[in-house]
């Protein structure tokens, strides 16, 4: 299972994503779950990073696993793409329940 936690404020705007693990749901380099999440992922940090022009406060990236983290102050400007991602995320939970999971945690 993927397991998905939002970063998000007090006040509830999102910094950042850990997502964990694989889905499970075919064979690995067919899993079209993982795909999915990993596209989605990838999409986001690149425009974070390389469109925005924003450095994250952490991130990190390896097999299975990926963190992203921006300052609070960047949040504004991060919003729209760590909303669309959360979006993405909890519709493919509802589409594949049982191969990804979408929590938040406050930070």
């Amino acid at each position: 299972m993927i397991r998905i936690d939002f970063l998000t404020l007090p006040e509830g705007g999102l910094v950042g994503v850990s997502i964990r693990g694989h889905a499970g749901y075919g064979e690995a380099g067919a899993d079209i779950v993982c795909a999915a999440v990993s596209s989605a992922a990838y999409l986001v940090v690149n425009a974070i990073t390389d469109v925005l022009h924003v450095t994250p406060m952490t991130l990190r990236a390896d097999e299975g696993n990926l963190f992203l983290r921006v300052i609070p102050a960047d949040e504004p400007v991060c919003r729209d793409f760590l909303n669309g991602l959360k979006l993405h995320f909890t519709q493919l939970e509802e589409q594949y329940p049982g191969f990804l999971r979408v929590g938040y945690t406050e930070i």
